[in-house]
């Protein structure tokens, strides 16, 4: 029996610092996990959970990580070893209900200090929350989570997604053929797959949208002889940037800005969701009514007859603000699926967007209303981030807080 055991492997359910910690504990040694005499006697600090003044000398409280709060100890400032920590703890007491706390002799008020482990708790999820969302992604950019406002945590019954979930009854009809480009930039074979359908090139060599909003774009697809690096591939290869889902200040909920800078008219993301009827939008349009959120932005190209719904199922687009003054277009993008009736949402930037900036799209949006074609592309969307309500028939007069020098002051 033993000899069909050799060249086994067993997966170790601890973690890397748990059994750090373990060895720590039992005070032995091991190259492998990097614990050496010389560091034996390191723990790491989880949180810092309270604070006091003892005459001239700062104490913290000090959460070992790996250790239950019984195990807390209060630890000296020359002993503490963590910078950042230190100083996100009065960061968060200038910041704590009520006012700047200051400790005395015996620790902060009870108020303080259940806030600093309320924050604590709150960063912990926060974390936990991005590793899923990284984990779930397909794109390239990164996602980033903060929330210095509030107490708020991740969202509820919100699973991330990379493109469109069909509803019960909507079925898509994938392509048939596809472009026989060699290069569909500059020697396109009949047009390319714009030219097939009609309609004009969308991208220059950089990859960025030169047609005008309310104009289609088709993208080459999976039938095409083109290779990835088509430059009629854009939209497909997903978000590129570095972003940042964060808690608003002014009672917006959650926004999303960007970490890097962000070129004029370069793809951004395209808003997704679960794909339903026009129905069942206004079903679910009521409850989320009573609810005080909506997330439903209607597919009316051509017909009114779909409507992505992103409140329980969507990318980062979820946490996508409002503004009168948007740095964030519209367009509508046929790759796989060339029905009409069922355009993928991409947005891209109306000019050039720093890093840090908030980005911010027009939740009803009008193209232009004297052209034909493009009022095809005026949005219906039912989205009320950060808790505002709202429905895809029937709305109440929602206030605006954009705090855009030309607000409309109102929503819908």
């Amino acid at each position: 029996m033993a000899e069909n055991l050799k060249g086994c492997s067993v997966c170790c359910k601890s973690s890397w610092s748990r059994l750090q910690d373990l060895c720590r504990l039992e005070r032995v040694r091991c190259r492998a996990l990097g614990v050496t005499r010389r560091n034996l006697g390191d723990f790491e600090v989880e949180y810092l959970c309270d604070y006091k003044r003892v005459r001239d000398e700062e104490y913290y409280l000090v959460k070992w990580r790996g250790y239950p709060e019984a195990a807390n100890t209060w630890e000296p400032r020359k002993n503490l070893r963590c910078r950042g920590l230190l100083k996100q703890l009065h960061q968060d007491l200038a910041r704590a209900p009520g006012g700047p706390v200051r400790p005395g002799p015996r620790g902060l008020p009870a108020r303080a200090a259940s806030y600093l482990v309320q924050k604590a708790e709150q960063r912990r999820a926060l974390r936990c929350w991005e590793r899923l969302l990284n984990s779930t992604r397909s794109h390239r950019g990164r996602i980033a989570v903060e929330n210095e406002v509030d107490l708020h945590g991740p969202p509820r019954d919100f699973v991330y997604i990379n493109e469109y979930k069909v509803g019960a009854g909507i079925s898509l009809t994938p392509v048939a053929v596809g472009c026989e480009c060699r290069d569909c930039l500059a020697e396109a074979a009949g047009g390319c797959c714009p030219g097939a359908s009609r309609n004009k090139f969308a991208y220059n060599e950089a990859g960025q949208v030169r047609i005008r909003a309310g104009l289609p774009i088709y993208e080459c697809n999976s039938r095409c002889r083109c290779g990835a690096d088509c430059p009629n591939r854009v939209v497909q290869k997903g978000i590129r940037y570095d972003l940042c889902i964060f808690r608003t200040g002014n009672g917006r909920g959650w926004g999303v800005r960007t970490l890097e800078r962000i070129r004029k008219n370069s793809f951004v993301m395209e808003y997704v969701g679960e794909i339903i009827t026009s129905e069942e939008a206004e079903r679910r349009g009521q409850v989320y009514d009573r609810q005080g959120a909506t997330y439903l932005f209607d597919l009316d190209y051509v017909e009114d007859v779909y409507t992505v719904d992103a409140a329980h199922y969507g990318n980062i687009s979820h946490f996508v603000n409002h503004s009168c003054d948007p740095n964030l277009q519209v367009y509508n993008v046929f790759i796989e699926n060339l029905d009409e009736r069922l355009p993928r949402i991409a947005l891209f930037a109306t000019r050039p967007i720093r890093a840090g900036e908030e980005l911010t799209f027009d939740y009803n949006m009008h193209v232009d209303p004297v052209d034909a074609e493009s009022t095809r592309m005026d949005s219906n969307f039912g989205l009320a981030g950060g808790g505002l309500g709202g429905s895809p028939r029937a709305r109440g007069r929602i206030e605006c807080k954009c705090g855009a020098a030309a607000c409309r002051k109102y929503l819908f």
